[in-house]
């Protein structure tokens, strides 16, 4: 199979409105092995649009515990063990991610039980393993090295940057983040980084359409993401072979097109460049 990256999910931020993306989501085919890193609304639609079982996941990985990236990750795995998952699955995130994980279980454990009885299924608790990502020390899957950093999203700690290491690529996701000097050295020579985007000036044509919030939300997408020219910036700086842009903030907004997010970007970068939509597929 040819190593590829699957944008699945590409809006910024967890609600969902007629004509936007869906949250974040990203799909890696590196090493003869399959990798999932967040799984926001619309994940386990998006691994089998790409022709991708979702027993085939080998891992799953969760950058940070805001909703966008971790809400179907439930019921994502428990999809694929109704769809015959019977092998231990590796799951890291930050600590908290065993809360979710037990109270989802707890959520279920009707279902759960009644599968195992009257179906004959594995314990699904058995079969997930999961796990903190580590913070001195690489994550081995098996012919691929996972490095994290912990990357700026305040107020959410930890929230991590990944790096995917094999003997011919090595591809960067920025996680949510603001520009940090350390992505730059982080994501060095990368064959593609993979790094959140946001257009300053449209942040208050989204705050305009919000009706249960307050200007706290405002101060928290200026302070905690990236501006696309500053994404270019890193990519340069960082020497990568190609950019692609996630996580959009504003999207799903009248009135911002491919054309502004273009625009932005090139001020910094020349080279090769992705602006991501739902089910964007990079081959490498």
């Amino acid at each position: 199979m040819t190593d590829f990256v699957a944008l699945l999910g590409v809006k910024g931020g967890p609600a969902i409105r007629p004509g936007s993306n869906m949250p974040t989501s990203t799909l890696l085919s590196l090493a003869g092995k399959t990798i999932l890193v967040d799984a926001g609304l619309g994940a386990a639609r998006g691994v089998c649009d790409q022709g991708v079982a979702l027993t085939a996941i080998d891992a799953i990985l969760v950058t940070h515990l805001h909703s966008d990236h971790y809400l179907e990750l439930g019921p994502l795995v428990h999809t694929a063990w109704t769809a015959g998952l019977n092998r231990a699955l590796p799951v890291y995130g930050p600590p908290r991610l065993s809360h979710y994980w037990r109270a989802f279980l707890t959520s279920m454990q009707d279902d759960i039980a009644l599968r195992i009885e009257d179906e004959g299924r594995p314990d699904l608790a058995h079969l997930v393993e999961l796990h903190a990502i580590p913070e001195n020390s690489p994550i081995d899957l098996g012919g691929i090295t996972v490095h994290a950093l912990e990357n700026a999203h305040p107020p959410v700690r930890p929230s991590y940057a990944f790096r995917f290491e094999t003997p011919e690529r090595r591809i960067v996701l920025s996680g949510d983040t603001a520009p940090i000097p350390a992505m730059v050295d982080f994501a060095r020579g990368a064959d593609l980084l993979v790094h959140e985007a946001m257009l300053t000036h449209g942040v208050d044509a989204l705050m305009a359409r919000m009706t249960n919030g307050d200007d706290r939300l405002r101060t928290h997408i200026l302070r905690s993401h990236t501006d696309a020219e500053d994404a270019g910036r890193i990519a340069t700086e960082a020497g990568v072979k190609h950019l692609a842009l996630n996580h959009f903030v504003p999207d799903g907004i009248p009135g911002f097109s491919e054309s502004h997010w273009e625009e932005a970007v090139r001020r910094t970068w020349a080279g090769p460049l992705t602006l991501g939509r739902d089910g964007v597929r990079i081959d490498l």
